[in-house]
C-alpha cells in the first residue's frame, strides 16, 4: 500500500511551532530530530497523538502570515492576571483576533470538505454512483456537525472582537464550544476508518480520486489568494489539529485576563473541560505514529517511546525503548564526536509476536541489584535543591553564564543519578524463544501504560520474524528521527520560565467512581511527581463488592515541586498465590488511571475545586485544595487546654499523671499490633476525616477510644500520631534547643557530634525526653520490618524529622529565596537529626541522666 500523499497541504503554523519550539538541552541530545511535520505524518494510517499540553505557547511567526493558518501572537511573559490590566486586556484582543482569523480559515476548510458531499450523495442513488451512501457517511462522518458548531461560534465571536470593549465577555462562547467537544470524540474514533475508506475509494474510482486530490479552500476575506488546492486527507486532519489549538488559545487568554474579570471563571471552566477531553481522548487512541518502511516494503510505525532503567548484568542502565507496531526495540544513544550525527545503538529487540509477560508466580527471582540506600537518594535531592537555589541566585545577581552552566551540569549529574537509582517497580518482559529482560520503573502508572500499549498491538495478527543486520540498522537509524521523547526526564532540562511546581500540602478528597461493568473490590491510589519521577502518596480503603464505590476520603499530600496528580484505580486481589517474586507483593489489577496538571491558578484558592478524571470508561470524582508550605508550617496552640492536641506535652502528662501522653501510647500500641507490616506505614496518608474523628475522641477523652481504635484503618491511626506531634504548640525537641540541634548535626568530628547530641537530649524537659525515647524505640521496631513494610530508618526520619523538630515560627524564613530552599536546608537538617538518634544504639533515660561523661556546653 502506497503512503498517502500530502501535496498542497497548508501550513499548520500553530501545531508546527508547538512541536518545533521544544528545545532539548541534555548533553547527549541535540535538535536534529525536530523536523517540522506538515499535517499528519507521512504514511501515517492511524490517528496521531493529540498534544494536550498548554505549556508551549506558540511564538508569533512571520512565516505563517503569508498564507495558510495565521498565527495568534503570543503575549510577552510576565503579564499575570490583574497586573498591568490595560496591557493584559490589549493582549486579549490580539490573541482573540489571531484566533478568529484562524477560525475563519478552519470554517473554509470544513466547507471545502463538505462541498463534494452533496453531489456525491445525489449520485449515490443513481444507476452510476461514485460512492455508496455508507462510504460517504464514513468519509464525511460528523464534518457537518463540526462545521455548524464552529460557524455559530465564529458568528457570535466576530462582532465582539470587531466592536472591542475591554469589559466584553466571550467566556460563555468558549464554554459552549468546549461542552460540544463530544462530537470530536466521535470524529476521532472514526478518523482511521475514514482515511482508509477514502484511500480505497480513490484507488478503485478515478472520478473520486480527482475530487479528493484537488479540493478548493476559500482564502481569508482580506487575502489575495482566492482559493488554495488541498487534498481530502489533509482536510480530514484539520479537526484533530483544531481541538488542540482551542486549548492553547484558552491558556493564552487566561494568562491575559485579570482574575476579577467576569470572563475569568468561564474561561477557566472551558479550559478544564477541554483539557479533560484531550486527556480522555488520548487514553483511547494510539500516540503519534510515524511510518518506517523496512527493506521488504512493509510499513512499520512508532507507537510509543521513552526512557526506562534496565537491569543488565546486575547494574542499572538507562535505555531508550521504542515500541513499533510489531517490535519492541531497546537502544542506547551512541557517544559521538562533535559535529557528527547522533545515532542509537540497538541493545536487543523482541518481535511482539514472541513477546510475553511472565505472570508474577512464573517469573524467576530477579538478578541481585543492590538498591540504592534511601539516605543517599535523599542526599542527592538535597544537592539538587541546593544547586537549584545557587543557579537562581546567580541569575538574580546577573552571574557569569559559565558559572551557571557549571552548576547546571552538576545538577544534571545528580538528577541523572537519582533517575537511575530511584525506580523500584519491576517490569519484566520475556522472549518466548529465550531471554528475559527486567526494567525498573518509578510508578505502576508507567508499567501499565507500556503493558497496555504492547497488549493492544498484540491483538492484531502479528507474525514472528528475524531482522537482518541491514533491516536492524535501518530500524535503529530511524529511531533518532522518529523519537517523541527527546530528553531524559530531569528538571535541569526544563526551560527557565517553566513552572517550578508546587511546594506545600495538597488536600485531596476522593469521592466516588462510576463505570465499572461488574462488582469488584476497589480502591484508588494517588501519586504526585517529585524530582522528575512519580511517588505513591495515598491509598483509599478497599470498597468491597460494588460497581459504584463511594469512598469520600480526604488525604493530605506533601508536594515537593510537584506539577501533576495521578489517580490509579485498582481491583484488590486476595489470592495469596499471585505474589510477584521481584518484590514480594500481591499484584492487584489496574482498572483505570488518569492524570491532571496541578495548575497553580486553579489549585491555589481557599475553596475546594471539584473535578472528574476519566479513565478507560471509569469516572473518578475528586476535590482538591492546596496550602503553601509557609502556611502549613505554623504551629497554633489550642485555645482549649482541656484536650491533648495543641496543648503543651508537660500539661498533658501532668494532667494524666503519665510519663508518655496516653494518645502516643495507644497509637503506638495499635500500630505495633496490626500495622507494623503495612506497606508504607507512616508514609501513606490516612483518611483525613478518620483522623479528625480520632482527634475529637482523644481531645474529649471519650470512653470509646479503644473500641474506635480497634475498628479504625491503621493509616488513620498512624496519621493521628503524626498530627499530634505536628500540632504541639512547640516541637517535641523544643524551640529553645532547635538552633543547637542544627549546629550539632553539622559537626564533622564524630566524638564532638556524639557529645553534643547526647548533651542536648539530657537538656530536654523530662516529659519531652521520655516521649522522644519511647517513640524512637517504636520507630526502630517498625524499621526492623523494612523487607515487608518498605519503611527504612531513613524513610521514617523523613516522615518524622520535620514533625518533631520544626520550630513554632520559621525564623530563618527571611533569607529564603524559594520554597525549594525550605526543603533543601531546614527540612534536610531536621531529617538528619532524627536519623542520627534512630541509628544510635539504644538510649536509656536513666543512663542518659546518670552519665556524667558528657561535659556540659552552653546551648
Amino acid at each position: 500500500m502506497e503512503p498517502l500523499s500530502h501535496r498542497g497541504l497548508p501550513r499548520l503554523s500553530w501545531i508546527d511551532t508547538l512541536y518545533s519550539n521544544f528545545s532539548y538541552g541534555a548533553d547527549d541530545y541535540d535538535g536534529e530530530g525536530n523536523e517540522e511535520q506538515k499535517g499528519p505524518p507521512e504514511g501515517s494510517e492511524t490517528m496521531p497523538y493529540i498534544d494536550e499540553s498548554p505549556t508551549m505557547s506558540p511564538q508569533l511567526s512571520a512565516r505563517g502570515q503569508g498564507g495558510g493558518d495565521s498565527t495568534s501572537p503570543t503575549p510577552p511573559e510576565g503579564l499575570a492576571p490583574g497586573v498591568e490590566a490595560g496591557k493584559g486586556l490589549e493582549m486579549r484582543k490580539l490573541v482573540l483576533s489571531g484566533f478568529l482569523a484562524s477560525e475563519e480559515i478552519y470554517i473554509n476548510q470544513l466547507e471545502a470538505l463538505l462541498l463534494p458531499m452533496k453531489p456525491l450523495k445525489a449520485t449515490a442513488t443513481t444507476s452510476q454512483p461514485v460512492l455508496t451512501i455508507q462510504q460517504i457517511e464514513t468519509i464525511f462522518y460528523k464534518i457537518q456537525d463540526i462545521y455548524e458548531i464552529h460557524k455559530e461560534f465564529y458568528d457570535n465571536l466576530c462582532p465582539k472582537v470587531q466592536q472591542w470593549d475591554s469589559q466584553v465577555t466571550m467566556g460563555h462562547l468558549f464554554q459552549k464550544l468546549a461542552s460540544q467537544l463530544g462530537v470530536y470524540k466521535a470524529f476521532v474514533d472514526n478518523y482511521k476508518v475514514a482515511l482508509e475508506t477514502a484511500e480505497k475509494c480513490s484507488q478503485s474510482n478515478n472520478q473520486f480520486q480527482k475530487i479528493s486530490e484537488e479540493l478548493k479552500v476559500k482564502g481569508p476575506k482580506d487575502s489575495k489568494d482566492s482559493h488554495t488546492s488541498v487534498t481530502m486527507e489533509a482536510l480530514l486532519y484539520k479537526p484533530i489539529d483544531r481541538v488542540t489549538r482551542s486549548t492553547l488559545v484558552l491558556h493564552d487568554l487566561l494568562k491575559h485576563t485579570p482574575v476579577d474579570h467576569p470572563d475569568y471563571p468561564l474561561l477557566q471552566d472551558a479550559l478544564r473541560i477541554s483539557q479533560n477531553f484531550l486527556s480522555s481522548i488520548n487514553e483511547d487512541i494510539d500516540p503519534r505514529r510515524t511510518a518506517v518502511t523496512t527493506p521488504k516494503g512493509e510499513t512499520r510505525q512508532l507507537v510509543k517511546d521513552g526512557f526506562l532503567v534496565e537491569v543488565s548484568e546486575s547494574s542499572r542502565k538507562l535505555r531508550h525503548v521504542f515500541l513499533f507496531t510489531d517490535v519492541l526495540l531497546c537502544a542506547k544513544l551512541k557517544k559521538t564526536s562533535a559535529g557528527k550525527h547522533q545515532q542509537y545503538d540497538c541493545k536487543w529487540y523482541i518481535p511482539l509476536a514472541d513477546l510475553v509477560f511472565p505472570s508474577p508466580e512464573e517469573s524467576e527471582a530477579s538478578p541481585q541489584v543492590h538498591p540504592f540506600p534511601d539516605h543517599e537518594l535523599e542526599d542527592m535531592k538535597m544537592k539538587i535543591s541546593a544547586l537549584k537555589s545557587e543557579i537562581q541566585k546567580e541569575k538574580a545577581n546577573k552571574g557569569q553564564s559559565r558559572a551557571i552552566e557549571r552548576l547546571k551540569k552538576k545538577m544534571f549529574e545528580n538528577e541523572f543519578l537519582l533517575l537511575l537509582n530511584s525506580p523500584t517497580i519491576p517490569f519484566r518482559i520475556h522472549n518466548r524463544n529465550g531471554k528475559s529482560y527486567l526494567f525498573l520503573l518509578s510508578s505502576d502508572y508507567e508499567r501499565s501504560e507500556w503493558r497496555e500499549a504492547i497488549q493492544k498491538l498484540q491483538k492484531k495478527d502479528l507474525q514472528a520474524f528475524v531482522l537482518s543486520s541491514v533491516e536492524l540498522q535501518v530500524l535503529t537509524g530511524s529511531c533518532f528521527k522518529l523519537r517523541t521523547v527527546h530528553n531524559i526526564p530531569v528538571t535541569s532540562n526544563k526551560d527557565d520560565d517553566e513552572s517550578p511546581g508546587l511546594y506545600g500540602f495538597l488536600h485531596v478528597i476522593v469521592h466516588s467512581a462510576k463505570g465499572f461493568k461488574q462488582s469488584a473490590n476497589l480502591y484508588c491510589t494517588l501519586e504526585v511527581d517529585s524530582f522528575g519521577y512519580f511517588v505513591s502518596k495515598a491509598k483509599t480503603r478497599v470498597f468491597r463488592d460494588t460497581t459504584e464505590p463511594k469512598w469520600d476520603e480526604e488525604f493530605e499530600i506533601e508536594l515537593e515541586g510537584s506539577q501533576s496528580l495521578r489517580i490509579l484505580c485498582y481491583e484488590k486481589c486476595y489470592d495469596k498465590t499471585k505474589v510477584n517474586k521481584d518484590n514480594n507483593e500481591i499484584v492487584d489489577k489496574i482498572m483505570g488511571k488518569g492524570q491532571i496538571q496541578l495548575d497553580p491558578q486553579t489549585v491555589e484558592t481557599k475553596n475546594w475545586h471539584t473535578d472528574v478524571i476519566e479513565m478507560n470508561g471509569i469516572k473518578v470524582e475528586f476535590s482538591m485544595k492546596f496550602t503553601s508550605r509557609d502556611m502549613s508550617l505554623k504551629r497554633t496552640p489550642s485555645k482549649k487546654q482541656t484536650g491533648v492536641f495543641g496543648v503543651k506535652i508537660s500539661v498533658v502528662t501532668k494532667r494524666e499523671r503519665s510519663k508518655v501522653p496516653y494518645i502516643v501510647r495507644q497509637c503506638v500500641e495499635e500500630v505495633e499490633k496490626r500495622g507494623i507490616e503495612e506497606v508504607g506505614i507512616y508514609r501513606i496518608s490516612g483518611v483525613a476525616t478518620d483522623i479528625q474523628a480520632l482527634k475529637a475522641v482523644f481531645d474529649a477523652n471519650n470512653k470509646d477510644i479503644l473500641l474506635m481504635l480497634s475498628d479504625m484503618d491503621i493509616n488513620a491511626i498512624a496519621g493521628t500520631l503524626k498530627l499530634y506531634f505536628r500540632e504541639l504548640p512547640e516541637p517535641l525537641l523544643t524551640d529553645r534547643l532547635y538552633p543547637a540541634f542544627m549546629e550539632g548535626i553539622a559537626l564533622s568530628d564524630p566524638a564532638a557530634k556524639e557529645n553534643c547530641m547526647m548533651h542536648l537530649l539530657r537538656t530536654l524537659p523530662d516529659p519531652n525526653l521520655i516521649t522522644f525515647l519511647f517513640l524512637l524505640e517504636h520507630l526502630k521496631r517498625v524499621a526492623e520490618k523494612e523487607p515487608v513494610n518498605k519503611m527504612s530508618l531513613h524513610n521514617l526520619a523523613t516522615v518524622f524529622g520535620p514533625t518533631l523538630l520544626r520550630p513554632s515560627e520559621v525564623e530563618s524564613k527571611a533569607h529564603l529565596t524559594s520554597a525549594a530552599d525550605i526543603w533543601s536546608h531546614d527540612v534536610m537538617a531536621q531529617v538528619q537529626v532524627l536519623l542520627y538518634y534512630l541509628q544510635h544504639p539504644p538510649i536509656s533515660f536513666a543512663e542518659l541522666k546518670r552519665n556524667t561523661l558528657y561535659f556540659s556546653t552552653d546551648v
